[in-house]
């Protein structure tokens, strides 16, 4: 059997690498990947996740078994809905329901009327009637691009000019929607569910670190590390939010025409008053699935084709331990990363998923966006994993890069 990843950063290089554990597959395809996963013997195509007639054929020709979609991009692009109309088999959200993500207005609406708990808000598509109601609401607010931002469209106002200068940046620029919500003061993590057909499949929770330096400072990126599972949020803290979250918004997409088949991300935040849900991606996320995957026992493959199958998956999870994961990243990034800068040598038995890399004239890995690469570790514990990892990365020759030396803290406060 022969599998296609769409997407090209460390998040689909993490699902390429769970794809080749399976038995019954013979070769992973990611297009448009990146030069690092070559190291993995993944073969990269040099097809643009956008270009839908592309990808389609590439599957064709190639006899493709099962497509699994990761960016964001392509779903709202409608690639599954391409695949599905030439009847090749395909994991994700048609158009229409990948945009639960694609838009954060269209998400509140659902949360607003099927009874999912999330911080009040408004809507806005000029830049007058916003700052009105900033003026009214006061600050801290957290104000939303509309579209999709690669997780970098959101911002933490607790001064109203900083609130003010976010709502020029969007009405300045393509999105012309704008969300503007209550700030939520709590623990943020993040659940993911394979769904299909209103069939709900967990995974063990996650929890990002989207500030770029350490102590939770600096600008919001796409993330810099994660950890999972997230053991001091209880398991009666995730059942309300699979009870409350997660099965009235699938039914609810089923109620409104638009039934989700894919990986479902519900990024929450535990509060005073119970989980809250921030917002709804309709894909993995990254870095999560870095710490998330390589905790799946079960064989991923077999598990995608029994889900779409309408068959109860075999699922299972490492029972004990944590995986951590550590983002490196190009000087300069989130606003302006270093390009071209030469990868250090990774040695033997450490695990990296490459993102933002590509070859120099000398076959050399090098920088080509903000996000490089990402380490990872498996261990008893949070402390112990930590003391492992950073022992291992603090040796690279990593010059003109960056990382955060946090990850996972929160867990051992």
């Amino acid at each position: 059997m022969k599998i296609l990843v769409i997407g090209s950063g460390g998040r689909e290089h993490a699902l390429a690498k769970k794809f080749m554990e399976s038995p019954q597959v013979e070769e992973v395809f990611v297009a448009p990947g990146n030069s690092g996963m070559e190291k993995d013997g993944i073969q990269i195509v040099n097809i643009s996740e956008l270009s839908n007639d592309k990808l389609v054929e590439f599957a064709q020709n190639q006899n493709i078994g099962l497509t699994f979609v990761g960016p964001e991009t392509a779903l709202m692009n409608g690639v599954v809905d391409a695949f599905i109309k030439a009847e090749l088999p395909i994991f994700g959200p048609n158009k229409m329901a990948a945009e639960l993500e694609g838009s954060k207005d269209f998400a509140k609406s659902i949360m607003k009327k099927y009874g999912v708990p999330t911080a009040d808000y408004a809507t806005f598509d000029s830049l007058e009637p916003a700052l009105a109601y900033l003026d009214e609401k006061g600050v801290p607010l957290v104000i939303k691009a509309d579209g999709l931002a690669a997780g970098k469209g959101v911002t933490v106002a607790f001064d109203i000019e900083t609130a003010k200068s976010a709502l020029a940046d969007i009405f300045s620029g393509s999105q012309g929607k704008v969300v503007i919500e209550e700030f939520l003061d709590g623990e943020e993590f993040s659940l993911f569910s394979f769904v299909h057909d209103g069939k709900i499949y967990p995974m063990p929770i996650a929890q990002d670190h989207k500030r770029a330096f350490d102590g939770d400072k600096g600008p919001n990126t796409g993330g810099m590390g994660a950890y999972s599972p997230v053991l001091h949020i209880s398991k009666e803290v995730v059942n309300e939010a699979l009870e409350k979250v997660v099965k009235p918004t699938v039914a609810g997409m089923i109620e409104e025409g638009k039934s989700f088949t894919g990986v479902l991300y519900a990024g929450l935040i535990l509060t005073e008053d119970g989980v809250k849900t921030i917002e709804f991606n309709a894909r993995f996320g990254d870095p999560e699935t870095q710490v998330v995957l390589p905790r799946l026992k079960s064989d991923l493959a077999q598990v995608i084709i029994d889900i779409l199958a309408g068959n109860e998956p075999t699922l299972e999870w490492l029972e004990s331990g944590v995986t951590l994961g550590v983002v490196v990243a190009a000087e300069g990034y989130p606003s302006q990363a270093k390009l071209g800068l030469i990868l250090p040598e990774i040695p033997e038995g450490l695990n990296v998923y490459y993102a933002g890399v590509s070859k120099n004239e000398n076959n050399q890995l090098i920088s080509s966006g903000g996000r490089v690469y990402l380490v990872s570790e498996t261990g008893e514990d949070v402390k112990s994993t930590q003391k492992l990892l950073y022992e291992k990365l603090d040796k690279l020759e990593n010059d003109g890069f960056f990382y955060r030396h946090d990850i996972g803290s929160k867990a051992v406060k």
